[in-house]
């Protein structure tokens, strides 16, 4: 996949990102829906049906994090507008049954967050034929969609290869490594994926590698489990897990098995594994600012609803396998480890000490100095 960056940073203090994003004013003289070039065609509209579609609830982002901020700009920006949500819960053919739905109803512009990005292209195709313009989110949907939101997922799995090889230190030429990888249907993955073995390659020894579908913490326990069986735990030094959720499950198995110094990092800054990070059970996570990521899709689906040149706020081109030069705003991930959670996470507010150091993390967390 060829991509063309010029990444918007977000660094340490994210919400200022969405501080700097801009009411969308009066519509222009174009319509709502979009050429893919970044600007509108056809007729205009001051108000409308936006819907949301999110692939699964199984992590607590999507409900806690994505849907309030999307909903809450598209609130701001269009206050007539209307928002028709649906969660898929990580099937693909109900998915598929709430985006017709939500032609049948006739909503103006669909926001998705594909559970299979290589089944969209039919459905983007027949939103198109009903003018219908879709907005990609998180994940890169395929198709000819107007547009793109989403972090830089090659930097993502970039610095998770990094932070694993500086947690390893000194032994990090030569060791064993178990790369447990995301979703085969999730595009993310692939690039997460892409982007770690940048970094591992030549350095570490890959001993286990797996795909877990679904991303399902239960079958990540389950291919560590099998790998610590067959390997033996003496050659494993470190466990690269491609999100939090799978994170918890990995950790499970490894404890069952006595092995408890192990490097172990993560991805998505999950509540638990921030809690894991602190309590020293795992090293590292991948920081995406949700809510900004939640705004500037908004206020691109606005945009799009009301024919307006979305342009400035999609700087980037991603070519995904059935569409060249997507119009694309690509976010610049942090890594968070227990030395610095303060500046990242709770200063951008996205969680709260109290809400991080519970009862159980008190003192791991006063240790830390986390507050």
């Amino acid at each position: 996949m060829r991509m063309q960056l010029r990444p918007i940073a977000v660094g340490i203090v994210s919400l200022g990102l969405a501080a700097a994003l801009t009411a969308c004013g009066e519509a222009g003289g174009g319509g709502g829906s979009s050429d893919g070039d970044g600007k509108g065609g056809g007729e205009g509209k001051e108000s409308g049906t936006i819907g949301l579609l999110l692939p699964e609830n199984s992590t607590t982002r999507y409900e806690s994090f994505d849907r309030p901020s999307i909903e809450g700009k598209i609130a701001e920006l269009c206050p007539d507008c209307k928002v028709q949500y649906n969660n898929a819960n990580e099937d693909t053919a109900l998915q598929k049954q709430q985006f017709d739905a939500m032609l049948t109803q006739g909503v103006d512009v669909i926001i998705l967050d594909a559970v299979d990005s290589a089944s969209t292209a039919s459905w983007v195709e027949e939103a198109a034929a009903q003018d219908v313009p879709v907005v990609a989110y998180d994940r890169l949907a395929e198709g000819d969609v107007a547009a793109y939101v989403s972090y830089d997922n090659f930097e993502v799995g970039r610095l998770q290869g990094q932070a694993l090889i500086e947690a390893l230190g000194d032994d990090a030429e030569g060791a064993g490594v178990v790369m447990i990888n995301g979703s085969p249907t999730d595009p993310n993955a692939a690039m997460f994926k892409a982007g770690a073995h940048e970094v591992l390659h030549g350095v570490v020894d890959i001993v286990y590698e797996s795909d877990v579908d679904g991303w399902d913490a239960a079958l990540a326990n389950e291919d560590v489990t099998g790998a610590v069986e067959s390997l033996g735990g003496d050659a494993i030094d470190a466990v690269y897990s491609a999100n939090d959720g799978m994170a918890a499950g990995i950790i499970t198995a490894l404890h069952a098995a006595n092995l408890h110094d192990l490097v172990v990092g993560g991805q998505d800054a999950e509540l638990a594994g921030l809690q894991r990070i602190i309590a020293g059970e795992q090293t590292f996570t991948i920081y995406k600012a949700l809510v900004p990521q939640g705004e500037l899709t908004a206020e691109v689906a606005v945009r799009v609803l009301r024919g307006e040149d979305f342009s400035d706020l999609t700087p980037d081109a991603i070519d995904s396998p059935t569409t060249e030069g997507v119009p694309s705003a690509l976010l610049t991930p942090v890594t968070v480890t227990v030395e610095n959670i303060n500046d990242t996470v709770i200063a951008d507010e996205f969680y709260t000490p109290e809400a991080i150091c519970t009862r159980d993390y008190a003192d791991a967390c006063a240790a830390a100095g986390i507050g």
